[in-house]
């Protein structure tokens, strides 16, 4: 039985002129892939999540353990949160890095 995983990537963000900080995540939701479109159709898989095949930094990374289609045909999903620091925080937040 081979292991899958949901890719959630999130990433940190801080400006410097600003006492601001931004936390973005991503996730990658259903397919898209036309796979009818060589005859001029239109018809998809039914594939609600993307799940990678593999760990991340690999190339089946970017491959859906559930459809087999890349990563690219899944519909690209960013939320970005905006976190107001006061000094205390923010220099806890430089001293994690």
């Amino acid at each position: 039985m081979k292991k899958c995983q949901v890719v959630l990537k999130s990433g940190r963000r801080r400006s410097c002129s600003t006492s601001s900080s931004m936390i973005t995540n991503v996730r990658y939701g259903e397919c898209q892939k036309n796979h009818a479109a060589n005859i001029g159709g239109y018809a998809v898989d039914g594939c609600r999540e993307f799940m990678a095949s593999d760990v991340e930094g690999t190339t089946g990374a970017l491959t859906c353990a559930a459809c087999g289609c890349h990563r690219n045909f899944h519909r690209r999903e960013v939320e970005t949160e905006r976190l107001r620091c006061n000094n205390s925080l923010e220099n806890a937040i430089a001293s994690n890095k």
